[in-house]
């Protein structure tokens, strides 16, 4: 019944305790910054969270590229070797060819290891979302089920995993070609900040805006309040970029009014924090609908 091994990829963002705690396997991405290359490993072991933001707030060229099928193949290949399957969650499509990847690089190994199977879900989150799909997907597989049922139970769970954020600095979004400069300019003057989510089809889009920080972090409040299904189930995932302090107010808002189980926090990482800059702070839960 256990005899697979769930693997996601870096861009879930999961603290590295917490990761490995779950048997995770990771395949990882990269980040340029300037002329460096960081790998994007969930411990921040080549750089640290607090020293790659600075380099956001430095407005330092960043770049980011997914991982070959020859990365993939170093991960899955001892796992096939092992005689265990290979459950894979990855990387929303809409924002990454990680996944696609992934799915080449499954049909490879199934070719050369015809006894086993590798499958891959598409699960159009992203960061802590992500982080907490996997998180679900591995309490299902703990419960007993095999395989295919955990396979069937990730399908089901992509259109629930519900995923809010706003960014402190419309520069990086700008950047990133989310928004014109136009926007970012005249946006930062009036201190107007987007709430933005990952929609159905796993992409970046803008739910709508406020005026000034704390009244977007409310926003974020507001959409869990009428999203979430049973929330005396569950934990509430909290990613930031380097504004811990900022991603705790919003848990102490949520909690004053929502009942939930407790809360799992972590920096976003650098491949996705390369996009979005230092400040960002996003909410994930599962809901009625994303």
């Amino acid at each position: 019944m256990h005899n697979f091994v769930i693997v996601t990829d870096s861009c879930c963002d999961l603290p590295a305790s917490l990761a490995e705690e779950m048997g995770l396997e990771v395949i990882h991405l990269n980040v340029l910054v300037e002329d460096q290359t960081y790998t994007n490993y969930l411990d921040w072991r080549e750089i640290t969270a607090g020293a790659f933001y600075d380099l956001m707030r430095e407005e330092k060229t960043a770049s980011t590229s997914a991982p070959s099928i020859g990365d993939f193949a170093a991960v899955l290949e001892p796992v096939l070797q092992q005689g265990k399957d290979v459950l894979y969650l990855g990387f929303s499509s809409a924002l990454s060819s990680t996944v696609s990847t992934g799915m080449l690089a499954a049909q490879e190994l199934m070719e050369q290891y015809p006894d086993r199977k590798v499958l891959c879900v598409d699960t159009l989150c992203a960061s802590l979302g992500q982080g907490l799909f996997v998180r679900k997907v591995w309490e299902k597989k703990q419960a007993g089920a095999s395989l295919e049922e955990a396979y069937q139970f990730a399908r089901d769970l992509v259109p629930h995993l519900c995923h809010w954020f706003t960014v402190n600095d419309l520069h990086a979004l700008q950047r990133g070609g989310r928004v014109s400069k136009t926007t970012a300019v005249v946006g930062s003057m009036l201190q107007i900040k987007p709430v933005l989510h990952v929609d159905d089809e796993g992409r970046l889009t803008k739910l709508g805006t406020v005026r000034g920080r704390k009244a977007s972090i409310a926003a974020l409040k507001d959409k869990l309040k009428e999203a979430i299904v049973n929330p005396e189930e569950q934990t509430i995932y909290i990613s930031h970029g380097d504004c811990e302090e900022e991603a705790r107010y919003l848990a102490d808002l949520i909690a004053k009014e929502v009942p939930v189980k407790g809360f799992v926090f972590n920096h976003v990482g650098p491949v996705i924090g390369a996009h979005t800059g230092a400040g960002v702070i996003a909410l994930f839960c599962v809901g009625k609908q994303r």
